[in-house]
Formats: C-alpha cells, structure tokens, sequence
C-alpha cells in the first residue's frame, strides 16, 4: 500500500498533498516542506499522519486565580470538599446501601440551590415520588431543585446540555446505560463510559457534577478503578447502620486536602452537622474501665479524640481469637508481637477483641501507643486515669516515635478537659498550661511507668 505524503506550510500551516515552490494560501516561496507522520504504524492501530491543534503552553510561574467556589452552608460538607463546592468539577461519592448517600446529597443539592445554583437532582434507582417522600420529611420541599427520573445517559446528557445547570446529582452512576455500549446496566463497560461523558460534561459546560457509586463486599466503589481517576474528587460515606453517626471522609481531591472528614448524625430530620466531633465521640463515656483509653487522632486537618476499647480474654480455642473493628488487624498482630519480644508480656492463649468507639475507622500509625495501652490495660485489668490521653507510633524495635501535629492533638485534649497526656519524646509542642505530659523513652519504659511493669 502507497503511503500518502502530506506537504504543510510553514508559515500559514496550510497542507497539500504535493511539493509546490509557492504557497497558494499565502503566497509564501519555499515554505512547503514534507510533513513527517504522528505516528508509526498501521492507520488503523495508530494516529498516522493527521494531526491535530497545537495546545497553549505555559511557563509554571504563570498566576492563575484559584477556582471559584460556592459554599453549601453545610459545614462539614464544605470543609470536607475543600472550602466548597468547585465549578466544573466532578465529584463520586460512594458508601454502603442505606448509610445516607441519597440523604445527605439532597440535603447539599437543597443547600446549594438556595444559596443561588440553579441545580438538577436526577435518580436512575427511585421514583420521583420517593425522593419527593424524602424531601418533605426533610422539610426541603421549597427548596429550588429540579428534579428527573431516567436512566439514559443520552436523555440526561441532553436535558443538561438544553438547561445549563450550576450543579446536576446522578444517583446513581451504576444505574446509568449508553446506548452505544452493548453491555447491561452496571457492567464495568457501562460505567466506565457513563462516568466518562459526565466528566466531560463537566469540564467543557463548567457544571459541577456529583456521582454516587456504590460499594463491593470490601468497601470499595463497585466498577473500575479507573473511574476514581477520572474524577476530581472522591467522597467514601462511612459509618455503622445501626449507629447515628456517619463520616464523610475524603480519600482524593484535586482542590483540597485529602483525608480530611466531616461528621454527621442521623436523625429523623435528616442529617445533622457534628462541630465538635470529639465531644461526640466521648458522650458515652462513663466511668474509666479496664480496656478503655482515648486517643488523640488528627483526620485530615483537624484533631479528633476518640475512645479505644480492648478486652483481653482466656480462650477456650486451639487459637485464640483476633477481632478488629476500626482499625488494621495486620498492626494489631504487629503491636502484639512487640509486646511479647521487647517487653516480655505474652498474649498466648488469650482472645483479643479491639474496637474504635462510634463507628469511626482509624488508619493513622499515631494509634500504636494507645492500642498498646488499652491491651495491656484489658490484660492487667487496670484502668487508666479517665483524665488522660493517649498516641505514638511504635516501632519494631519497641522504640517510640512521635506524631505529628503533637500540639494540635493536645490542644485539642485540653479543650475537652483532659489534664495528662502520654506521648513518645521529640515531638514538637510547646508546653500547656494545665496540661502534665509524660513522654515515655521507649515501651518498655512506658509498660514500666503506666503499669508499674517492665
């Protein structure tokens, strides 16, 4: 087969398909020269010879205003998508069947369309009458949301191309169908393509577009992962169905921190905002009991106090039972088998239960220290001061090292009227008013001081 050759002008980018002296667009001599392909290969498998528009480039000392955001007036919602809402954005948020996804995306739909953005609700799983149901019990009925039941991505992408909305909800992302792809609703093709054409809805309308995906068995959101890479940001709805609280967590964004969370509770109005979370956490504290320790956490941005609880057990099993609800089971194991070789206290032939009080999933390695101190706490049967708190990292060696932040965490402790708190030596804080830090060397110096062991 005879490759066609492409002649382009150099001053005008005109092509030809034959050399000539002159150009016959501009006028130009001897500016035509021979056009070397894209790329190598069969035109069928490659880009061949066409080529497409050059893209602006510029230098990275370019200034640029930072995006333009709206703010919901949800607090935790702002803080957790960055400071607000971002223009031509895309936005998936995933969590468990029946945690609050549909709840708390109409109560932000709501908030936004008040606060000005003309807003498109559009569920592919419920009636109209069942989100309409939702609304009056949420008492939302008079906010300005326009509301559409289907399932055809082509439908929605053309109601959304005729109205021009600010912000559009598609409920969910697994419920959507492209005609043009030969596959059943849900497929990974499916997705794939339908959470490929609203984001790039988004960016080239300037609408911002939130999705909701569901999750596997483990958690993550069901579908490829590449339609986590496609969005800008990633929300996971996390909490326990029969708790009231429920955690916003941030796991990706483009436009703010990640990791960063918010904090709501279920209530028969919907969901409430929690300001305060570590007063929250620590409601349902009573007396100080063997096993039960608080721990000084930061989630993102912000410090959180959260309880730890341990109950160490004689097991009647060949093998003894390891059961994690919150936290990394693998650190667990880690945490246990340092206590064994570097100071001396076996956990044979004990189960060990280890739970994170009010739903919350902690995966900061800060939590070593405290998880240390409730195990042993549940095993010598000795309850900590009820006025103390707890963090560091631990190492495979047994030597403590400090956490960052370590002034936020304690800032925090004392604001909620802890007086002692127990730290590895290093980190930096300055010191606190009313507030007795001890920072133990190593754990077996910590064993050897909490516990009068070592």
């Amino acid at each position: 087969m005879v490759k066609t050759k492409t002649y382009t002008c150099s001053a005008c980018a005109a092509s030809f398909s034959k050399w000539s002296g002159r150009c016959e667009t501009c006028g130009e001599w001897n500016t035509i020269a021979e056009e070397a392909p894209l790329s190598a290969g069969p035109a069928s498998k490659s880009l061949g010879a066409k080529r497409g528009s050059a893209i602006h480039l510029s230098d990275l000392a370019t200034a640029e205003a930072p995006p333009p955001r709206t703010m919901s007036g949800m607090g935790e919602l702002d803080r957790v998508l960055g400071g607000g809402l971002v223009a031509a954005s895309a936005i998936l948020v995933g969590g468990d069947p029946g945690i609050g996804k549909s709840t708390l995306l109409l109560q932000a739909a709501a908030r936004f369309a008040q606060s000005g953005l003309k807003t498109i609700y559009v569920s592919g799983e419920e009636a109209s009458a069942q989100v309409r149901m939702r609304a009056q019990r949420l008492g939302l009925t008079d906010a300005p949301v326009q509301l559409g039941t289907e399932t055809s991505l082509r439908d929605i992408l053309t109601t959304l191309e005729t109205e021009r909305p600010h912000l559009a909800v598609i409920d969910s992302i697994q419920t959507m169908w492209a005609d043009n792809v030969e596959s059943a609703p849900g497929s990974v093709s499916q997705v794939r393509a339908a959470a490929h054409e609203l984001t790039a809805f988004a960016k080239r309308r300037g609408t911002s577009v939130i999705l909701v995906g569901h999750v596997t068995k483990d958690g993550q959101i069901a579908g490829p992962r590449v339609v986590e890479h496609m969005v800008d940001t990633v929300l996971y709805f996390e909490g326990e169905r029969g708790h009231q609280f429920r955690i916003l967590r941030s796991v990706k964004n483009r436009f703010g921190p990640a990791d960063e969370i918010g904090v709501f509770e279920m209530t028969g109005r919907g969901l409430d905002e929690v300001t305060n979370p570590s007063a929250l956490f620590l409601s349902e504290r009573g007396v100080p009991s063997p096993g039960s320790v608080v721990f000084a956490g930061i989630e993102g941005t912000r410090p959180v106090l959260v309880e730890l609880q341990a109950l160490v057990a004689p097991s009647p099993h060949s093998q003894p039972r390891r059961t994690v609800v919150g936290w990394d089971s693998g650190r667990l194991a880690m945490i246990l088998a340092v206590l064994e070789a570097r100071c001396g206290i076996p956990f044979t032939g004990l189960d060990v239960y280890l739970n994170v009080a009010g739903g919350l999933k902690i995966s900061e390695p800060a939590a070593d220290l405290a998880v240390a101190a409730a195990l042993l706490s549940a095993r010598e049967d000795a309850a900590l001061p009820a006025d103390t708190v707890v963090f560091g990292e631990i190492s495979l060696s047994g030597a403590l090292r400090p956490a960052s932040q370590t002034e936020n965490r304690l800032k925090e402790a004392q604001k909620l009227g802890f007086s002692k708190a127990i730290a590895p030596a290093g980190g930096k804080s300055s010191a606190l008013k009313g507030l007795t830090l001890t920072r133990p060397a190593d754990l077996t110096s910590f064993v050897g001081e909490v516990f009068g062991a070592g």
